[in-house]
């Protein structure tokens, strides 16, 4: 029998029957769904909109941790529906306050060998348990509630050895920013991180958590470590060591490619402005003077992390030109910190105490100053992406985050005046599940209260067989899911598609939605031109349903990001790649493109003549998807392919 690793074992018991297409694309089980606020009403309304009343999965939970800073109605109105849908159709629930649902998850759901869908790009945090996580859309999680499978591109499996062990003041973060720095945020689009080697042995779940969590800023699929005495520790802690089992590789199990860190080697490193993956050491940068500090959120907030902070800052004072925020990952950790003391210790300093959210790292609370420079232990320094247009983001791990408060200089931590700290690692966690509301047992009698921000997203029309279209925009490399459509104070429309859709591309284009609007006017669909990596980042399906419901019609661009062109896909807009990346610069924003035989071409997963009447040349584009794909995309929108009783692979 052939060796295996832990990705192929985890991939064969969870294969659904009859899903392997031509070796090319497998279907998968789900055991768990998550959802949260931002994600969670689009998902919960196409769960409906497909006709499905109750959850069939093992476990679906949607946590509240978002959009907890609630200025106006809508973000309340947001809550109270999703805690209404999700004790009618079988959803555990998490409100506001318990904590970000990739650490809440990881702590009290999580188990090694199941396969979790979220929508959510940091869907593999959950690796650090040994889980399988996958982020995509809510349109694809709403099916999997429903009992569907999901589709993935047979991965190529990279194996990241692991030898040595971090030396005093190097931490998880320095581990994800090294990779990032080799393997860059492009070009991983089909691949899946595990994690081995005797050095895997020396991190703890939440130095895993970090790790895993930040593979998606690789764009990879997901990143996955094996269940070991770690995970055994881990689950103890939390009290449910009944959900562990051991979850190994086999011996001499094959990968597609393998890389070797030596962790031993390893110094702090810094992501510069605007890309995690723009990596220095933190000694090349050392006396940038920094306006602001934050700690925490979804990567680096578990009690080790802010434990170690606590100490580095006991019985010192915050630099009088600095404003350090700190996030708890979960009420969890909050509690632990403030049974032990180290609560008091970063008051006493004078750090402020966020809500265990994602507030600071979406752009929701503690925005920088104009042109400020905020050192942050978040996954993301996109532009913008703090609030703050112009500030200058760096990503760094708890310990240059900590120093760099107490000298309001960027400062690599081993050059305090200062012993590092004995880890602290909790051998019982305070553990309290009475906050969460578990599922009604008689949904007939659940009332759901839909607020008027709530609407029905919009669905679009079958693909056409020849296309007249308009260049609404022509874009660069690099554009996130962010400049699409922005987060931070947008984020209450999350529910309202046709509010939502005002903003998109608001950072880069102020005109578009109105432009958008004229085209679909004169009777043209919209299309938007990209460079390299277009839609990286979040999982935000809105990026993608917010264009659909202003007539954009198809996006040509060099090349995609995994997530954003899957949800593409299924709100039916084509997502075309230039067969020759030149004719990227042949086209400029307001051109007239003609698509020739665009059903057939798809249907034939052959390539597509475009003519530019408005530059008299033309050119060919391609597409990079399954049959199953082609399939949504010719219905216009998996859910009108679901709603014509074509199941099909649903």
């Amino acid at each position: 029998m052939m060796a295996k690793n832990l990705v192929q074992k985890i991939l064969e018991s969870h294969e659904a029957a009859g899903t392997r297409l031509s070796g090319h694309e497998i279907g998968i089980r789900i055991d768990h769904t998550l959802v949260h606020d931002n994600s969670g009403p689009t998902a919960y309304m196409l769960f409906e909109a497909l006709g499905y009343e109750r959850i069939k999965n093992a476990l679906s939970i949607c946590c509240i941790d978002h959009k907890t800073t609630q200025v106006g109605f809508e973000n309340a109105d947001d809550h109270r529906y999703l805690r209404g849908m999700s004790e009618k159709i079988g959803a555990v629930f998490s409100p506001a306050g318990n904590g970000i649902c990739h650490q809440v998850y990881l702590e009290r759901f999580a188990k090694p060998g199941i396969t979790l869908l979220a929508a959510d790009s940091h869907a593999c945090t959950a690796g650090a348990i040994g889980a399988l996580g996958v982020g995509v859309g809510g349109l694809d999680v709403a099916v999997a509630m429903g009992g569907g499978p999901y589709l993935l591109p047979v991965p190529k499996i990279i194996n990241i050895n692991l030898v040595g062990e971090l030396r005093p003041w190097v931490g998880a973060k320095d581990v994800i920013l090294k990779i990032l720095q080799m393997f860059s945020a492009h070009g991983n689009e089909n691949a899946i991180f595990e994690f081995g080697g005797p050095g895997t042995a020396t991190l703890t779940v939440p130095q895993r958590a970090t790790i895993a969590n930040m593979g998606a800023e690789c764009g990879v699929i997901s990143a996955i470590f094996p269940s070991d005495a770690q995970t055994l520790a881990f689950c103890q802690a939390q009290q449910r060591a009944s959900d562990w089992q051991e979850l190994l590789p086999d011996p001499k199990a094959l990968y597609d490619d393998a890389v070797e860190i030596d962790l031993s080697r390893l110094e702090p490193l810094v992501a510069v402005p605007h890309r995690v993956d723009k990596v220095r050491k933190v000694r090349d940068l050392a006396g940038l003077p920094v306006d602001q500090v934050a700690i925490g959120t979804c990567t680096n907030a578990f009690h080790a992390d802010l434990a170690l902070v606590a100490r580095m800052l006991k019985n010192r004072k915050l630099h009088p030109e600095v404003s350090l925020a700190i996030a708890p990952g979960s009420r969890q950790v909050l509690k632990t910190l403030a049974r032990e003391g180290s609560l008091y210790d970063l008051v006493d300093f004078g750090a402020r105490i966020l809500e265990a959210s994602c507030g600071f790292c979406i752009g929701a609370c503690f925005s920088p100053p104009s042109e400020g420079v905020s050192v942050r232990t978040s996954n993301r320094n996109f532009l913008g992406r703090s609030g703050t247009k112009n500030a200058q983001v760096y990503l760094a791990s708890p310990a240059t985050a900590a120093a760099s408060a107490i000298t309001g200089r960027l400062t690599d931590p081993r050059q305090l005046d200062m012993e590092y700290p004995q880890e602290m690692i909790a051998d019982q966690y305070p553990i309290d599940d009475s906050i969460f509301v578990r599922p009604d047992s008689d949904a007939d009698a659940v009332v759901v209260v839909r607020g008027p921000n709530i609407k029905a997203p919009p669905l679009n029309e079958k693909l056409p067989p020849e296309m007249e279209a308009e260049v609404a925009i022509r874009v660069g490399d690099g554009i996130t899911t962010n400049h699409i459509l922005p987060g931070g104070r947008r984020n209450k429309y999350r529910a309202n598609i046709p509010q939502y859709a005002h903003y998109v591309f608001e950072s880069l284009d102020s005109n578009f939605h109105a432009r958008a609007r004229e085209i679909e006017a004169r009777g043209l669909y919209s299309v938007i031109v990209g460079g390299e990596g277009y839609g990286e980042g979040s999982a935000r399906e809105h990026a993608a349903l917010c264009p659909m419901h202003l007539g954009v019609k198809a996006v040509i661009a060099k090349s995609f990001a995994r997530m954003h062109r899957n949800n593409l896909v299924n709100f039916g807009i084509v997502p075309l790649i230039f067969e020759k990346t030149d004719d990227y610069s042949r086209i400029q924003k307001g051109d007239k493109l003609k698509f020739s035989g665009l059903r057939s071409s798809l249907s034939e997963n052959g390539p597509i003549d475009v003519v530019n009447t408005s530059q008299n040349v033309s050119f060919r584009v391609k597409v990079s998807i399954s049959p199953h794909q082609t399939a949504i995309l010719l219905a216009g929108g998996a859910i009108n392919l679901l709603k014509s009783g074509s199941r099909g692979l649903f």
